[in-house]
């Protein structure tokens, strides 16, 4: 997130006995899968890089695997509308919470795009460089050596997903996107064989918690905000919606395109949030 939504946070809730019960249960199935199936794809990459180069037809469905698990594992629902994209191209989604990257990867095999400083998060950093995250620097002199890694994952066949606000809310709201990533789909490279779809994501909160529980957004810590989702006897569920793709060509510019984006982006929230 290169910069940060501020709103206010409602106040933790205590946790029981049957709460921290259900923390070290759910926690423990999804802390072992990852145990076990991260350090299989980092083996896995070496044959995969040597053979295949920037291509991953293996390592991806691991994590997807790990995705879905914990899911499962948390109980949130996902609710799929519409259809993905099937070449290469990029998702353009807006961005609520942490739970989002298991919620995305769980449905697609997709590479994310984030800040550089999230390579050095620890723990997440990790995770994050072992399933082929794009790192950006938010430094306009990188923009040329930015755009390039961009054209050589597309046009590999990888779809990357972008988050154009630039930081997560409280799931009640899209943010302004951002224009400057999508200066890369118009390079001459990608132009006329990159494709982006907006998703829109919806989170419901469970019954009897506020609107903004699977939020993550301002100076909330890291902690507090999964142990209450491990915690939740209840858990809500997650609406991907997939829109209509657009052809980069079609658009004269990256505000243009960036526009369509975002707009499909707030129908879709709008309309699921009202329903």
């Amino acid at each position: 997130m290169s910069r940060t939504w501020q709103g206010a946070a409602p106040p933790p809730r205590p946790l029981g006995a049957r709460d921290w019960l259900r923390v070290l249960c759910r926690g423990g199935v999804i802390g072992a899968a990852l145990a076990v199936c991260f350090p299989l794809l980092l083996l896995l990459r070496i044959p995969e890089r040597l053979i295949f180069g920037l291509d991953r037809p293996w390592t991806p469905y691991i994590t997807q695997f790990v995705c879905r698990l914990a899911c499962r594992t948390l109980g949130v629902r996902r609710m799929r509308r519409g259809v993905p994209m099937t070449g290469p191209g990029a998702y353009v989604v807006n961005h609520v919470s942490w739970l989002d990257i298991f919620v995305l990867n769980a449905g697609k095999r997709l590479y994310f795009v984030a800040k550089s400083e999230v390579a050095g998060w620890p723990g997440i950093g990790w995770l994050a460089r072992g399933t082929g995250t794009v790192f950006i620097a938010r430094d306009p002199r990188a923009a040329p050596v930015q755009t390039r890694l961009f054209e050589d994952r597309l046009r590999a066949g990888h779809r990357l997903l972008f988050f154009p606000e630039g930081t997560s809310t409280d799931g009640l709201r899209v943010l302004p996107f951002r224009t400057t990533l999508f200066q890369a789909f118009l390079s001459d490279r990608l132009r006329d064989v990159v494709q982006v779809q907006p998703v829109s994501l919806v989170y419901h909160a469970p019954e009897g918690e506020a609107p903004s529980f699977y939020g993550w957004w301002g100076d909330m810590a890291l902690g507090p905000a999964l142990l209450s989702v491990l915690a939740a006897p209840r858990q809500g569920r997650v609406e991907v919606i997939y829109h209509p793709l657009l052809r980069v060509a079609d658009f004269p510019d990256r505000k243009a395109l960036a526009a369509a984006a975002e707009a499909a982006v707030r129908a879709g929230f709008a309309a699921a949030r009202a329903a």
